[in-house]
This record gives C-alpha cells, structure tokens and sequence, in this order.
C-alpha cells in the first residue's frame, strides 16, 4: 500500500466513512504555488478551487460529496476534502464573492492575473486556447480529515 492509500485507510477507520472511490492531487504547476495553496487549505483559508475545463479531459468532472486526498507537491498526503458545490461557469463570470473563497487574492484582478497564467499553461498543454469565455470549474469543499 502506498502513503495516500495508508491515509485514505486512516481516514476511514477514525471517521467511520464507508469506503469509496476518491482521487488524490496537489494544487497547481509548480513546487512553490503548489505548497502554498495546500498551507492556505490546512489554515482554512482556501475553500475553493477553479480549474480549467481542460483539467479534467483524463478524468471526470468533481461532484458534491466526492472525496480527494490533497497532497503537497512531493506527494506526501496532508489533507482530505469533500466537495460541497460545483459550477460551471464562463471565467469572465467568475466574481470576486467566488474568487476570494479561493483565499488566494485581494482582488478580482490580481485572482484574474494568476488564474490566466495557470488557464494559459494548462491550456497549452491540452492545445486549447485560453479566452474569457473558457469554462471554469469552481469547485467549493471542506477539509474533513487532516
């Protein structure tokens, strides 16, 4: 068994949750911002997360009551989330009351600054373009084990 299976195993006996699937994953690209959105979940602080639409051409779209193991970039299991709500939304209509339960930004351009450079990055990757009228993938959740 590896280390997020242990911890998923952990989670189940402490909380008494009957076993089912869940996914496991670290936020964003890179080492530094990866570490850093998982600290501002372990405080509290995060309670959302938007992603591109191309995020998810592997795997299927997040649903209320999915479960995901949160790991920081090594992949060392530090948390687990449930999600609480899923929209779909366009990310010109991303509004601030959305985009600062992310708490990541003070305002909705400097959330519009850095979600552009990740959309233009994962975009790439997925030879897609990013626009505007891109759809979002805003996911709320609760931490429930940590």
């Amino acid at each position: 068994m590896n280390k997020i299976e242990v911890y998923w195993k952990k989670f189940l006996e402490k909380t008494k949750t009957p076993n089912q699937p869940y996914t496991s994953w670290h936020f964003e690209l890179n080492e530094r911002l990866a570490n850093e959105l998982l600290e501002l979940v372990l405080q509290g602080k995060k309670r959302a997360t938007a992603s591109s639409i191309y995020d998810f051409e592997q795997e299927p779209l997040p649903k209320v009551g999915d479960y995901s193991v949160i790991t920081n970039w090594p992949g060392e299991p530090k948390c687990i989330i449930q999600t609480t709500s899923v929209q779909i939304l366009p990310f010109k209509d991303v509004t601030f009351e959305l985009a600062r339960l992310e708490g990541e930004d003070d305002n909705l351009e400097s959330w519009r600054e850095g979600h552009i450079r990740y959309y233009t990055q994962v975009c790439e990757a997925a030879n897609q373009e990013f626009t505007w009228d891109m759809p979002v993938v805003f996911e709320e959740f609760q931490v429930v084990y940590q």
